[in-house]
């Protein structure tokens, strides 16, 4: 029990060291504030909203891609931008465990306020064509933990490969894309207002995804801390 209780004292430890690095490198947070602002303002320049209205499947591939964009610009410097000096004194005071974990918790809280933050820009602009509102949400929550730990651990591999960006789009697309397609069928669902009931095959799916890549990642994570 006292050594959960540790952990768990770490993991909230190094949760708060990552928003205090966050807060002091701030122009890094409004680099991706920047970025969906611009984006979002650059579609709506694009498809001149005022005179032709977005229709929904447009609106929701819009969104995905401009989400899937700010996951990777968010995660993707989760070990990237970490020194192998500070990885090595990391080795010295935590598990792996309680490493991965706390970026995973981290990761998954900014990407799920970016996109709370990037929906209700979006929405503003181009308008809110959703009809199940909570079952939207509930494919924003799960895209955001899917994106996020995808690419928590595929940072991880880039980093010990030599912080290889190429390496990261290679390992990330064939991951990445089953959840993206999955996701989209949900929140499509949810645009439409269809019955809940339609939306189970795709959300028992995604929800499936993300357990499985949270699992490998926090089970291949100290084979990985080792090397």
């Amino acid at each position: 029990m006292t050594a959960q209780k540790n952990r768990g004292q770490q993991i909230l430890k190094l949760i708060a060291k990552e928003w205090q690095v966050e807060w002091r490198q701030r122009y890094a947070l409004n680099g991706l504030l920047l970025y969906l602002v611009s984006t979002i303002f650059i579609c709506y320049l694009s498809f001149n909203v005022k005179v032709n209205q977005l229709n929904p499947l447009t609106w929701n591939a819009l969104f995905w891609i401009i989400l899937l964009f700010s996951a990777v610009n968010a995660v993707a410097k989760s070990f990237m931008q970490e020194h192998q000096g500070r990885l090595l004194y990391y080795y010295s005071l935590f598990s792996p465990q309680v490493l991965i974990l706390a970026r995973l918790i981290y990761n998954t809280a900014l990407m799920l306020g970016l996109s709370i933050v990037g929906f209700l820009m979006y929405a503003l602009v181009l308008g809110n064509p959703v009809g199940d509102m909570a079952y939207f949400f509930l494919s924003v929550v799960l895209g955001s933990m899917g994106f996020s730990v995808t690419f928590t651990m595929i940072s991880a591999i880039a980093a010990k490969a030599g912080n290889n960006q190429t390496l990261m789009a290679i390992l990330g697309f064939p991951i990445v894309l089953p959840m993206l397609l999955m996701v989209i069928k949900l929140s499509k669902n949810a645009l439409d207002g269809l019955e809940r009931s339609a939306s189970t095959d795709e959300l028992l799916t995604l929800i499936a995804i993300n357990v499985l890549v949270g699992a490998v990642s926090f089970l291949l994570f100290p084979y990985l801390w080792r090397t």
